[in-house]
């Protein structure tokens, strides 16, 4: 959603910008372009494995030091990051809460139902408890409750009891066993019902295992003390409890008068953009003007 983003954003020339979930990179080269001359961008992501990989890109693409700089940080510390960087404030911020392709792509790190591989699920290796260690020592009960409020999972007790019977090591196993599971109490479900459940339930192992929705409410909290007057924020989510912290949090702000506007309805992506990338079908873009 480049242009919806590049259109809520509006970046001039001379501005700051972040870009908080650097990922391949992809927005940040655009914003960047459009902030020349005289602008800067710093970019924040969590993911010790790709960050320089995306930071060499963006290099190649001809932004130097005093144009781009990178910091290993989850969202959650951009106030951190400022004070590094000795910014008092940025005239756009951009968060897009979506797994990256690279990460996606990546079998070895365990965020795809797609392809064979360990259950691993971290942002950041280096750091935490692999899903598969924490599947091992939640109870069954917190788990139902996980699958209902991070995904929103009709089947989560069914779900739950089935993943705690066994050690689940593996991405293939997760599926089978969810699979199985619904089988048992739908055994004429279509087949895109049982897929919905797969990928619900990896999310909602995905958000638990890097405590997203902690990361998210405290960059939402911070977010007025990191913008200049009349900066802009954009958030791009991909689920109904990313999208329902934002919008409460915008609506909170424009209510006390933090914000000065918010979005009335959420963006979401072109019909040209879901044929290039179905993956966009499930984006939400919110934004909102610091006063």
């Amino acid at each position: 959603m480049v242009e919806e983003i590049l259109e809520v954003l509006v970046p001039r020339a001379g501005e700051i910008a972040i870009d908080c979930t650097l990922g391949y990179g992809g927005h940040a080269r655009a914003l960047l372009e459009r902030i020349q001359p005289g602008g800067k961008l710093i970019g924040l992501d969590v993911d010790p494995l790709e960050l320089p990989r995306t930071e060499e890109r963006v290099r190649a693409a001809g932004f130097g030091l005093e144009t781009f700089v990178a910091h290993r940080s989850n969202f959650a510390g951009l106030l951190q990051v400022l004070a590094k960087e000795q910014v008092a404030g940025a005239d756009m911020i951009l968060a897009d809460l979506g797994v990256s392709s690279m990460q996606l792509d990546n079998p070895v790190r365990g965020f795809t139902y797609k392809e064979p591989g360990p259950l691993d699920m971290r942002m950041n290796p280096a750091r935490g408890e692999p899903a598969s260690q924490f599947l091992a020592h939640i109870t069954e009960a917190k788990l139902t409750r996980l699958l209902e409020e991070n995904a929103d999972e009709p089947h989560a007790r069914v779900i739950a009891l089935a993943l705690k019977k066994q050690p689940i090591a593996t991405t293939q196993a997760l599926c089978r066993v969810i699979r199985e599971a619904i089988a048992v109490v739908r055994p004429h479900s279509p087949k895109e019902e049982m897929e919905t459940s797969v990928r619900r339930t990896f999310q909602a192992l995905r958000i638990a295992v890097n405590d997203e929705f902690s990361a998210l409410e405290n960059f939402l909290r911070n977010l007025p003390q990191c913008l200049n007057p009349g900066g802009r924020i954009a958030v791009l989510t991909f689920h109904s409890g990313e999208d329902r912290r934002v919008k409460k949090a915008f609506q909170a702000g424009l209510r006390e008068g933090v914000y000065s506007a918010i979005a009335d309805e959420v963006v979401r992506a072109s019909a040209e953009e879901l044929r290039a990338n179905p993956r966009a079908a499930s984006a939400k873009l919110r934004w909102a003007v610091f006063r």
